[in-house]
C-alpha cells in the first residue's frame, strides 16, 4: 500500500510504525514540517530515503503527495461488528453508509466521523468502496483512527445493532421530520445513502426513524460527506448538552 502526504503518513507512523517499510521524501524540502517527519522517523526506527522530486512523482503520479510517500503493509485487523462492543463500556457511536462507492466521499466521511468521536463506519461489502489509497489520503489520518467495517448484509447488521440497544436514524429526503425537530433515543447511529440514490428500500424501512436535512436553496440534497458531518455533529451537540448559541468549549469524547 502506498500512502502519500503528511497527514496520511504521519498518522500511520504514529499508530503503526512497524507496518511502514520505507518513507521516501523530496530531498529539496527542508522546511520545519519535513524536519519533524525526519526526526519522528528516526526515533521510531523507520527507514527514510531522500530522493529527487521526479522519483516522488513516479511513486505517486498526479497525487498531492507534498513530497512524502510511504510504502506500507496493511496490518490493520479485519474487524467484525462484535469487536466494536466492549464489555463495561458505553455503546459505540457508529455511522452506517449504504451504497457509498466513491473513495473520496468515503475518506471525507471517515474524517467527519473521527472529528465527531465515532468508533466505526459500517458499510455493505457489495455496495461500498474499499479502503483505497485515495480514500486514505482524503481521510487525512482518520482511516487510522476510525474502524471501517464491511459486512455481508447491512440490513441484518442493522437489526443486530438494534437488538444491542442502538437507535438507527436514516437520512432521507422524503422524511416528514427535519433533523432539527427530531427527537431520538441515545445512543443513536446515523444511516446515510449515496447522493442521488439515497437509502435502499429495506435499509430505509429498517431504520427506527427517518429525518431530512432542511434545504433552503434550489438543490435537493447534499454530498454524503457533507451530510454526515452535519448529522454527526448535531448528535454530538445534543449528547453534550450544548444549547444553540452556547459558546463554551465542547470537551472531546
Amino acid at each position: 500500500m502506498t500512502l502519500h502526504g503528511f497527514h496520511a503518513v504521519l498518522a500511520r507512523l504514529k499508530r503503526q510504525a512497524h507496518s511502514i517499510e520505507m518513507i521516501y521524501v523530496d530531498e529539496s524540502r527542508q522546511d520545519p514540517r519535513m524536519r519533524d517527519l525526519l526526526d519522528l522517523s528516526k526515533r521510531l526506527g523507520v527507514k527514510l530515503h531522500p530522493v529527487d522530486g521526479q522519483r516522488i512523482e513516479r511513486l505517486a503520479p498526479g497525487r498531492r503527495h507534498q513530497g512524502v510517500v510511504a510504502i506500507s503493509t496493511d496490518t490493520r485487523p479485519s474487524l467484525t461488528v462484535d469487536d466494536l462492543f466492549v464489555d463495561n463500556e458505553a455503546l459505540p457511536r457508529l455511522l452506517l453508509l449504504d451504497g457509498v462507492t466513491d473513495p473520496r466521499n468515503l475518506g471525507a466521511c471517515l474524517r467527519a466521523a473521527d472529528g465527531a468521536g465515532i468508533r466505526a463506519v459500517i458499510a455493505p461489502k457489495d455496495h461500498a468502496c474499499p479502503l483505497t489509497d485515495a480514500a486514505i489520503q482524503t481521510a487525512s489520518g482518520a482511516a487510522e483512527s476510525v474502524n471501517y467495517v464491511l459486512v455481508t448484509n447491512l440490513v441484518r447488521t442493522m437489526q443486530e445493532l438494534q437488538e444491542r440497544g442502538l437507535w438507527l436514524i436514516g437520512l432521507a429526503e422524503e422524511a416528514s421530520t427535519g433533523l432539527w425537530d427530531a427527537n431520538w433515543a441515545t445512543p443513536a447511529c446515523f444511516v446515510l445513502g449515496a447522493e442521488g440514490k439515497g437509502l435502499r428500500r429495506l435499509v430505509r424501512e429498517t431504520c427506527d426513524q427517518l429525518v431530512h436535512l432542511p434545504m433552503m436553496g434550489q438543490v435537493a440534497s447534499l454530498n454524503v460527506a457533507v451530510a454526515s458531518g452535519i448529522v454527526l455533529y448535531e448528535a454530538l451537540r445534543r449528547e453534550q448538552g450544548v444549547r444553540p448559541g452556547d459558546k463554551s468549549l465542547i470537551a472531546p469524547i
